[in-house]
């Protein structure tokens, strides 16, 4: 009898014993963890984790140039935010806008928003504030996007009142005289 019990018993504390292991690592590999895509959106709040540039990747700043890039030759309006017709900074809302960027309509204000980088660090996706075209007030009156890299002639697309949504350089020309400051947002 004694040897019948052990026969029936002895499998169970085998079974409990698989069953209780770790899984092995070829069943741990076989399962595929779902991605999820972040969303982030650019408030105030997030205006500290601007600094180390992590929340924003840069295929999504070169994204954010091309569209910038395409609305090339949109007109001049006052006011305007829309391909039909942009002012400097409804042309900045309207294209960070489509990225789910956040940015007021206002060139002063937009200067406000994330944090000041030196000038030779502005890449492409940063703002680029400059005075009105009155070049001894010396507040913000315009603003444009960088599409240049870190160190080289700074570079930006803006929707200008003398040609619409256009290509233009800081260094050598008069927006070298207006220029303030350099924000980044993303």
């Amino acid at each position: 009898m004694k040897k019948i019990l052990l026969l029936i018993l002895s499998p169970m504390p085998l079974l409990a014993y698989t069953l209780l292991q770790e899984p092995t690592p070829e069943v741990v590999s076989s399962y595929e963890v779902p991605k999820v895509q972040q969303v982030v959106l650019k408030t105030s709040a997030q205006k500290e984790s601007a600094e180390e540039g992590s929340w924003y990747r840069k295929g999504d700043l070169n994204a954010i140039v091309d569209y910038a890039l395409s609305l090339q030759g949109s007109p001049y309006v006052y006011a305007g935010t829309s391909p039909d017709g942009f002012d400097c900074s409804g042309f900045i809302t309207h294209v960070y806008d489509k990225f789910n960027v956040d940015l007021p309509h206002s060139s002063a204000m937009q200067s406000e928003e994330g944090i000041e980088v030196d000038r030779s660090e502005a890449r492409p996706g940063d703002l680029v504030i400059f005075t009105g075209t009155d070049k001894s007030v010396r507040e913000p009156g315009h603003v444009g996007i960088v599409i240049s890299s870190p160190g080289d002639t700074v570079s930006f697309v803006h929707s200008s009142s003398n040609g619409g949504v256009k290509i233009s350089k800081v260094e050598g020309t008069g927006y070298d005289q207006r220029f303030l400051e350099v924000r980044r947002v993303l």
